[in-house]
């Protein structure tokens, strides 16, 4: 079985920060770590090379694959932030639908810009992903 190549590293998050070289983008991602760090309640850590993670949890399927995620995360790609908070999950989209400019894929939303969000709900869309992710890993 093929292993997962995403895994938490021990490389230096505000350097990676500090590196995304649009100035908007890197405060935008300045904020969302701040907001997540707040909802996960733990600090943040890079997953691979470009995804900012916190929290983490160990999964196993019914197939025998199993590893490590973070509970959220989110990286700085080139036409969007990609934010990792379980979309799809009942209480995360309720909360999506008034989230304002996003687009939605399979457990990710996708933002151009904070500047197209509402903050309050980001906060809470955060704070309902953690809460989603341990309420389906008892060890996260």
């Amino acid at each position: 079985m093929a292993e997962l190549k995403t895994k938490k590293t021990e490389v230096s998050v505000s350097a990676f920060l500090n590196a995304i070289p649009d100035k908007q983008r890197r405060e935008d991602c300045k904020a969302v770590a701040a907001i997540m760090e707040k909802a996960a309640k733990a600090p943040a850590k890079m997953w691979g090379s470009s995804i900012v993670g916190f929290g983490s949890y160990h999964y196993k399927y019914a197939s025998g694959r199993e590893g490590d995620w973070m509970l959220i995360g989110f990286s700085p790609r080139k036409d969007n932030l990609t934010l990792y908070v379980h979309a799809g999950a009942t209480d995360v989209d309720a909360l999506v639908d008034s989230l304002g400019k996003c687009k939605r894929g399979k457990g990710c939303l996708y933002i151009k810009s904070l500047a197209d969000v509402d903050m309050k709900v980001l906060q809470k869309v955060c704070t309902a992903a953690v809460k989603v992710a341990k309420a389906h890993h008892v060890d996260a």
